[in-house]
């Protein structure tokens, strides 16, 4: 149906929906179950229950990693977030690049150490390790309501470093921090 007004052409390729004109447009999801070594993606899903080695792996998007799934990322490059929800184990390291934030909810631990993280670390809900080591955050680092344990040690961080009901209480020492430390986190 055309109309004088609106003009909408539709491509599909794979998994692509391009729409020309609309303000909708869908890239290419790559799922990984195993390894991805040095290609470039659009966005990056690790689906549930799956395990998945990034190594010098560019990502224009976001990475989603699903129910009971598993993430090493080492030296990767991602523009947009990386995600995570009921993930078992999120690891961020060696020299990784995230434009955007690490976003860890609900599920198990994650590692992010030796990176650099351009907005914010959020970690909430979880029932496993947090380690947060010798990274370069440009936002905040926000870790609520976790069990299992949180260390954050030698960061330069600048924005706020907040601690809120986590239990046992965060160790660590040695962070630069540009804005605030608060709550559980004013001793690190």
């Amino acid at each position: 149906m055309k109309s004088k007004n609106t003009k909408i052409n539709c491509i599909m390729a794979g998994f692509s929906l391009i729409l020309l004109g609309a303000t909708a447009v869908y890239a290419d999801e790559t799922v990984c179950r195993g390894k991805l070594g040095r290609i470039t993606v659009d966005n990056l899903r690790v689906p549930d229950n799956a395990t998945c080695s990034l190594a010098r792996t560019r990502v224009l998007g976001t990475v989603k990693v699903e129910n009971n799934a598993k993430l090493t990322a080492r030296k990767v490059i991602v523009v947009g977030n990386i995600q995570g929800e009921n993930a078992h184990q999120v690891n961020v390291i060696e020299g990784s690049r995230v434009g955007g934030s690490v976003q860890i909810k609900q599920g198990g631990g994650a590692n992010v150490s030796d990176s650099f993280i351009d907005g914010d670390i959020q970690y909430d809900e979880n029932n496993n390790p947090l380690k947060v080591l010798r990274n370069d955050v440009g936002g905040s680092v926000q870790v609520v309501k976790n069990f299992g344990g949180i260390h954050i040690r030698n960061n330069v961080i600048d924005g706020n470093l907040q601690c809120k009901e986590n239990s046992p209480a965060p160790k660590g020492a040695r962070n630069v921090v540009g804005g605030n430390k608060e709550d559980q986190c004013r001793r690190l």
